[in-house]
């Protein structure tokens, strides 16, 4: 693969966002940052910070899956949390999805995600079949 292939497993959504949930170059792909939002917009697992975290990695599992890899192949991930008390959340669901810590991780604190309801963003970045 030399170019760029667009990633949309959600597809059709209510509103399409105006970029893609991931890109796939090479054996490389980058998942755009996913929040607890469902297809119809609604949120998921409003003021749980479990259940949106469970949300979004599931979403990400998706979209890597589109692009014929897996939670494995992660490399990095970059997080979002809207209340660092509620971290320990967060790493509990996080630690359910990647249960041997191989990739690289940042966690930063933002007052507020693109709605208020949303505790947590992630952005991911996968190589297809390192995680065999």
């Amino acid at each position: 693969m030399t170019g760029k292939t667009l990633l949309d497993p959600h597809s059709p959504r209510a509103k399409k966002p105006p970029f893609a949930m991931g890109v796939h170059v090479g054996d490389t792909i980058y998942v755009s940052g996913h929040v607890a939002q469902d297809k119809d917009g609604n949120v998921v697992g409003k003021d749980d910070m479990a259940a949106q975290t469970r949300h979004v990695f599931l979403s990400i599992q998706e979209v890597l899956a589109e692009a014929g890899a897996t939670l494995k192949d992660v490399v990095k991930i970059t997080t979002y949390i809207t209340d660092m008390e509620r971290y320990s959340e967060f790493s509990a669901v996080r630690s359910e999805f990647f249960p041997d810590a191989g990739m690289a991780s940042a966690t930063v604190a933002c007052s507020e995600l693109v709605r208020p309801e949303f505790l947590v963003e992630v952005e991911t970045i996968a190589v297809k079949g390192c995680g065999d």
